[in-house]
């Protein structure tokens, strides 16, 4: 069998290995130490000026990146770890803007996104290029990629053509605007699901009551929150319940047997996204809060 060969090329960015997030289970996590917990299921410092990044997930084989270019376009490449001849080779991408107003090239065709913009890119595209319309205002590219068994459209779903669902009630303090981006009904994939929700003023609380659903794993990446706030994000099995702090465009993992609830100190929104075995937004495992332990 002919040895692996990734592609290099001028202008083409090979990426480094990447770091492995290996998951635990409920019985290793109930013995965790705070730092324990954050090294598992936190990412932190993805974010970063002028680079790729990208951390491999060992559970439904999630890939977690960003791409914050600069003056110079970044062109992404692949990784060791996927023994491809490119990154899109054997998976689907999706892209959220965060940022400021950029552009994605796939293959010949470019794509502005502007803020709160998404663009899904299928299986087979071997060419992927981010770009900032300015350099002083970055765009910030949230990636979310896993593998791939068919091919299927790179689409452009702007964030003004999305119509959102409201959520919660003030009671509750769990008022927010949902916006279903990538999914069963919506923009097809293979097995990624995204949107975002934006909890609205005066609200804390998302995702409340919790859920869990075993058919998917979930990541959330914080996002909009002032520096000095911070997100307390509950997870674990709903009768052993444990926190993580969360700053500003930081990502929590969650496994299938976990909640993923939060609660932040000042206005904050979140990117939801999912891989596993179907797309049925409504597939969930409802807790009471009053099981909540």
């Amino acid at each position: 069998m002919a040895a692996y060969r990734p592609r290099q090329e001028e202008g083409f960015f090979l990426g480094k290995d990447m770091k492995l997030y290996q998951m635990a289970d409920p019985v290793r996590y109930s013995r965790m130490t705070t730092q324990e917990l954050r090294d598992t299921f936190l990412v932190e410092d993805l974010f970063q000026p002028g680079v790729i990044s990208a951390v491999y997930i060992d559970l439904d084989r999630t890939i977690v990146g960003s791409a914050v270019p600069l003056k110079e376009p970044l062109r992404l490449g692949t990784y060791n770890e996927l023994k491809s001849a490119y990154f899109a080779e054997r998976r689907e991408l999706a892209i959220l803007n965060i940022g400021q107003t950029g552009s994605v090239t796939v293959g010949a065709e470019r794509h502005t996104l502007e803020t709160l913009s998404c663009l899904y890119v299928g299986r087979g595209n071997e060419s992927i290029v981010f770009e900032s319309a300015d350099p002083q205002g970055p765009a910030e590219y949230y990636l979310l990629s896993y593998p791939a068994h068919a091919v299927h459209p790179t689409t452009l779903i702007r964030h003004a053509d999305v119509q959102p669902v409201d959520l919660g009630a003030s009671e509750n303090s769990s008022r927010r605007r949902l916006h279903k981006y990538i999914y069963a009904d919506g923009v097809k994939s293979c097995q990624l699901v995204m949107g975002f929700t934006q909890i609205e003023t005066g609200s804390v609380w998302n995702s409340m009551p919790p859920h869990t659903h075993m058919r998917r794993s979930e990541v959330y990446l914080y996002f909009d929150l002032a520096e000095k706030e911070r997100v307390v994000h509950l997870m674990g099995p709903a009768d052993e319940t444990r926190h993580l702090v969360v700053a500003n465009k930081q990502v929590i993992v969650s496994p299938g047997w976990s909640i993923h609830a939060g609660a932040g100190t000042a206005s904050y929104k979140y990117c939801w996204g999912m891989g596993g075995e179907n797309q049925e937004f409504t597939d969930m495992d409802a807790v009471t809060i009053s099981g909540l332990r």
